[in-house]
């Protein structure tokens, strides 16, 4: 057998992630999301637990909340005018802390249907920045109406 490389963040003294446990633009005391920038589909938000674990590591009730918290992120990216779908993905090869993508595929743009999106959205041209922040900014204010946590405390961490 082959050993697997060692992903970020392996040693949890080392690992940016956890550095980063202030940034985003929505926080809780278990939880942060943040905006993905220099993205070519409308919105692309991550989800990270704001100490150090990987999915096989959460409590149950940590798992069950992160199923809740993620049905109400789809809900809040999926309520914006031009959005069809939010794609959630875990993929887990490049950091062994905890992150869940968010995916918003854009209405009528068929071609990024299912698994492809994350392919699409490398080839496609950056979305422009604007649209994107106040899009993340509604997302995060819909989530504090319907979950609780706080927003981010400055417009520099939207993008985080």
């Amino acid at each position: 057998m082959l050993p697997e490389p060692e992903r970020h963040g392996e040693d949890p003294s080392n690992c940016d992630l956890c550095r980063a446990r202030d940034e985003g633009i929505w926080f809780n005391e278990r939880w942060r999301l943040a905006r993905v920038t220099g993205v070519g589909v409308p919105l692309v938000l991550m989800l990270y637990s704001r100490d150090h674990y990987d999915m096989a590591d959460l409590s149950d009730d940590m798992a069950a909340e992160l199923g809740v918290l993620t049905t109400h992120i789809v809900r809040h990216v999926q309520a914006l005018p031009h959005i069809s779908r939010a794609h959630v993905y875990r993929i887990g090869d490049g950091a062994a802390h905890l992150h869940i993508w968010f995916f918003a595929r854009p209405e009528g743009q068929t071609q990024l249907y299912g698994s492809w999106m994350p392919v699409w959205d490398d080839l496609l041209p950056e979305y422009p920045a604007d649209v994107a922040d106040t899009d993340a900014a509604a997302v995060a204010d819909a989530l504090v109406s319907s979950y609780g946590g706080r927003r981010s405390a400055t417009d520099e961490q939207l993008n985080a």
